[in-house]
């Protein structure tokens, strides 16, 4: 096994280049074996392989030992991938410390503590909003949020 503090600095390099070039994408995981998934579709274990091939090439998929992905394309094909939303929050200053530990506890993608007019960036999927600010209004502490839905991603 390899420690983490044994990289060379080539692969230092090719982890900084393969993070600038990636890009984000969200997935959902199955974690079944197909002949678990061919059985539960009633059909055969080949043609299952079959279908998932075709779904691999066309980018809806990928998959590996014990896993099989959903990608964003098979998320907006579905009618599930929704988008993202940030909700800029302000807090009263005495009770920061509160009201950021009743939000760790949330079901929510990340929690920036930024700097300027605002304490909090709150990013969050679409299909959540409505719970998500129903939540943060309840919390005692908070005096105001700024809702701004993703429109695209350029």
């Amino acid at each position: 096994m390899v420690e983490e503090g044994a990289l060379t600095p080539r692969q230092l390099r090719l982890l900084r280049k393969l993070y600038e070039e990636g890009k984000r994408i969200e997935v959902h995981t199955v974690e079944k074996t197909q002949d678990e998934l061919a059985n539960e579709l009633g059909i055969t274990r080949q043609a299952l392989s079959n279908h998932l091939k075709v779904l691999k090439e066309l980018g809806y998929i990928r998959t590996g030992r014990g896993f099989i992905d959903l990608t964003d394309k098979a998320l907006e094909l579905l009618g599930e991938k929704k988008g993202d939303v940030f909700v800029f929050v302000k807090i009263e200053p005495t009770k920061r410390r509160q009201v950021y530990e009743k939000l760790k506890e949330l079901k929510i993608k990340k929690i920036y503590r930024v700097t300027g007019d605002i304490d909090l960036i709150i990013e969050a999927d679409k299909t959540k909003l409505d719970e998500i600010l129903e939540e943060i209004a309840s919390l005692d502490g908070v005096r105001e949020t700024n809702t701004h839905l993703v429109l695209e991603v350029l």
